[in-house]
């Protein structure tokens, strides 16, 4: 049964897509989608207020929706342009800087979308008036701090000129939307219009000719045999083996540039956009698009939660690509959107923030903050929404109606600290997803942190950041940014205190003399010449392993024998270690058989969990029932095969069912993946993992009326053991163990306090500093570093397959580093130099020999900063 906001957002979806008064099919890939039509992604999104033993029905696909016959065509004063017709006006350009980087991208770009509008007052709200009296507000408003894109999306489209070109409505835009856009342009401003993947096939069976390349014409561009080119199925996947596809993509892309457009979101993209499995794949698309854009100095913004397992490729082609669904809520005139969908983006960033930078931005869809009344946010929630979106570096555009902000909205849009924090492009990365009051921190170009506090809990709390958790070793000056108030100097971190229910304290922390700077590998202010991987099974992780000792107390019988544990661990899904992407609830009690009585479930088509692990193998342990569907299983970053985790109603439910295994893997790290791909929810009971054992034997025995030592021998570089502990304790090294060469033995005097029955130990291993390095297998390729400070170490791994590597401080050669070892040890210092000048110093390492250069960690010290 759906809920009342379903039924509410499905009539009003149906109404709005019902509008369209034009022919979809005669657009080129209907991508150019007719006015009235709510962005599709609207369609997909499932309401996630059902328990995880609830049935939900999805909402109406677009194919329920009324469709244009096939042969309506446009008429001639609307929608038809003859081939004859000179372009609209010159293009608008900027040249590249002299780094290569477009000034467009180079930062996260601020403006206003349409779409939160559209979809608030039912699909229709688009006209040339409305655009214009947006742009005009944010002139008067906003303009002055930096907003300066005002973005059409979906509804702008009237039908196709003689060339399969798209032309705008004439009934939204009676004067044209050249008109707009001057009007626009004479505010200072840039416009953006929406598109999307493909072509229709009526398009292709019109032959049109394509502009300016002689010989081509539409016939021949869809690849055969025909593949849906959208998640909608408004139109065909082109053939860009036809060189003839290319220029058509040109013609499109030089038009829009005459028009002076300078800016398109692309919608739909796959893989991502609910379709992860290469069914529909629209990267060849994405890449003729980046080509035909870049030329008219054209933003290019990918759209809807693309898949991140190609971020690598979204970054080489686009300014920016959407991380997840639909920020609106869909329902109606009474919100834009909800606190859930603000609270989902926290674990969806916290895998993509590596992934953003200069010329490339995880977007975040509309900031919905401005206006109280319309925004569905608290006033805590509206503020945590704006520090989110500044602490991503995510391109910074409002949804509400410019013409009717509050006056809290724009004390929040408008305040420059914040504002600079989003433009200093940084993403913020977390210590840590495990809790509700989560530290967020960024390392700035000036040697300041950005550091925010979020309370994503029920009740009010006081949120702690350790300056040792964000890489600080020093005490620091710490300044409140929303308050606008300096807090004095911290010696080891800051407590805010009383932080309310989905609030946030955001804080700019300023190193003092002499302190010391880590900045990890995957740093944006880590620079990399060369063939260049990040871990690619080239790190270690942090781990822990198990060891079991039987504990007795038997006269007479020796020392018993130590159970058979295996190497194998299970991890419920409470582990903090899991990491969950999308909008996630936890269920307890529920008294259906699940390990430890419960699971985490998702109603999200492409939510996500993933975990990272040391071993040979693994288990995903779930349970099946007939509200379940099919998953998508990725290991090391490849999809390995889709599971159907469902059942027949009559089979009823199924617990603890092994959905999904592997087995014999490569001794390592590895990384499984699952996303959610169909069925009304994804469950996740348990991991139950082969670990890649770095003990001798798993355990051990000891009889309290025979007491002896226990041993074990360290499979691994003996450095690398950090603690022993038992149920969080830890043990006391030369006191209840004791650790010489690679032979760990647990004395008896400790054994002997332990209760009868089975003690599960753990040892702890470090890794690389948060379990990652790069990498890379050329000499010749470099990794350099510039920073301002007295001194700088580098650290790094030494390891059997490693060799030496020259070291250049400001151009010059100081020194070769020996980087070989005859087993692999991860935090160690490779190089260090002291008394520097206080002023700008570059750091490279140069690979000479060995198989692998692994980097890890750079550590400088700070005189002034700032």
């Amino acid at each position: 049964m759906k809920t009342h906001r379903q039924r509410r957002r499905a009539a009003s979806i149906t109404a709005a897509l019902a509008a369209t008064a034009l022919a979809l099919t005669l657009a080129p890939g209907a991508g150019w989608a007719t006015e009235a039509t709510p962005d599709p992604s609207a369609s997909t999104t499932p309401e996630p207020e059902a328990t995880p033993t609830e049935a939900v029905t999805q909402p109406p696909e677009v194919e329920e929706t009324e469709s244009p016959a096939p042969d309506e065509s446009p008429t001639p004063t609307e929608s038809t342009t003859s081939p004859e017709q000179p372009p609209a006006k010159d293009a608008r350009r900027t040249p590249p800087s002299d780094e290569g980087i477009s000034p467009l991208s180079a930062k996260p770009y601020m403006g206003w979308s349409s779409y939160s509008m559209q979809v608030y007052e039912g699909g229709q709200w688009i006209t040339a008036d409305q655009i214009m009296a947006q742009s005009d507000a944010m002139h008067d408003k906003l303009q002055e701090f930096g907003y300066e894109y005002i973005n059409i999306d979906a509804g702008w489209n009237g039908g196709q000129d003689g060339y399969g070109r798209p032309t705008p409505s004439t009934t939204l835009f009676p004067d044209g939307l050249d008109a707009v856009i001057d009007h626009v342009h004479d505010n200072g401003q840039k416009v953006g219009l929406y598109l999307i993947p493909g072509m229709s096939l009526e398009t292709a069976q019109k032959a049109l000719p394509i502009y300016n390349a002689p010989g081509c014409t539409t016939e021949n561009l869809l690849k055969q045999p025909l593949q849906q080119g959208d998640y909608w199925g408004f139109g065909y996947r082109l053939d860009f083996d036809n060189p003839c596809t290319q220029k058509y993509i040109d013609s499109i892309a030089d038009l829009l540039g005459e028009w002076g457009v300078d800016f398109i979101k692309f919608d739909s993209v796959t893989p991502g956009s609910g379709i992860g499995d290469l069914s529909m794949d629209a990267r060849e698309e994405v890449a003729a698009w980046s080509q035909a854009l870049k030329r008219n100095d054209i933003w290019f913004e990918l759209s809807w939660a693309v898949d991140i397992n190609y971020a690598d490729y979204w970054k080489q082609y686009a300014d920016g690509w959407r991380v997840d669904w639909d920020v609106e809520c869909y329902c109606g005139d009474e919100a834009l959107t909800t606190w859930e969908n603000v609270a989902r983006l926290f674990p969806r960033l916290s895998d993509w923030w590596r992934h953003a930078g200069p010329a490339g931005w995880n977007d975040l869809d509309s900031l919905n903050v401005g206006n109280g009344k319309m925004d569905g946010l608290t006033r805590d929630e509206r503020r945590t929404a704006t520090t989110l979106w500044a602490t991503s570096a995510a391109p910074m555009y409002l949804g509400n109606d410019m013409t009717d902000l509050d006056q809290y909205g724009l004390e929040l849009i408008t305040n420059r600290e914040v504002i600079a924090v989003n433009q200093a492009g940084v993403p913020a990365r977390p210590v840590s997803t495990a809790t509700k009051q989560q530290v967020w921190y960024s390392l700035n170009p000036d040697g300041t942190y950005t550091v925010a506090l979020y309370n994503l809990g029920r009740a009010d709390a006081d949120i702690t950041v350790d300056w040792s958790d964000i890489g600080l070793d020093g005490s620091a000056k710490v300044r409140d940014l929303w308050a606008g108030k300096n807090l004095g100097s911290e010696a080891d971190g800051f407590t805010a205190e009383s932080v309310p229910i989905h609030g946030v304290r955001l804080l700019k922390v300023t190193p003092e003399k002499q302190s010391v700077l880590t900045v990890n590998d995957d740093s944006l202010r880590v620079g990399y010449a060369g063939d260049w991987v990040r871990n690619n099974g080239n790190e270690v992780p942090a781990t822990s392993q198990p060891f079991t000792v039987a504990v007795s107390d038997t006269p007479g019988g020796g020392t018993p024998t130590p159970p058979a544990t295996g190497l194998t661990v299970t991890l419920n899904d409470s582990d903090s270690r899991i990491g969950y992407s999308g909008s996630w609830g936890y269920s307890n009690n529920r008294g259906l058989g699940d390990h430890a009585d419960d699971v985490h479930y998702v109603e999200t088509n492409g939510a996500a969990f993933e975990y990272t692990f040391q071993g040979t193998g693994i288990q995903y342990v779930t349970e099946k029932h007939e509200s379940q569907g099919e998953v998508e299983v990725y290991l090391d970053g490849q999809l390995v095969e889709t599971v159907d985790t469902s059942l027949p109603a009559a089979d009823g439910r199924l617990s603890q069912q092994v959905v999904y295994s592997v087995a014999d893997l490569p001794s390592g790290s590895h990384t499984l993946r699952v996303v959610k791909k169909s069925g009304s929810f994804m469950l996740l009971d348990k991991l139950v993992v082969t670990l890649d054992s770095q003990l001798s034997t798993t355990s051990g025995a000891f009889n309290k009326a025979a007491p002896a030592d226990v041993t074990v021998d360290v499979l691994r570089d003996p450095s690398e053991l950090v603690s022993i502990s038992i149920g969080g304790e830890p043990l006391e090294r030369d006191v209840d163990y004791t650790l010489s060469g690679a032979t760990v033995t647990l004395t008896s005097s400790y054994l002997a306090t332990l209760p009868v029955g089975d003690a599960t130990l753990d040892f702890g291993f470090s890794g690389d500093h948060l379990d990652d390095v790069h990498a890379t297998t050329a000499d010749g390729d470099s990794v350099s570093f510039t920073f301002r400070g007295t001194g700088v170490s580098w650290l790094g791994p030494k390891a059997p397959d490693q060799g030496t590597v020259d070291v250049y401080i400001d151009g010059e050669k100081v020194e070769s580093v020996d980087t070989h070892a005859d087993s692999r040890v991860s935090n160690q210092e490779l190089f260090a130099v002291s008394g520097l000048k206080d002023k700008a110093h570059t750091i490279e390492m140069v690979k000479t020999s060995g198989d692998v250069f692994r980097t890890d960690v750079f550590r400088y010290t700070v005189k002034k900063v700032g």
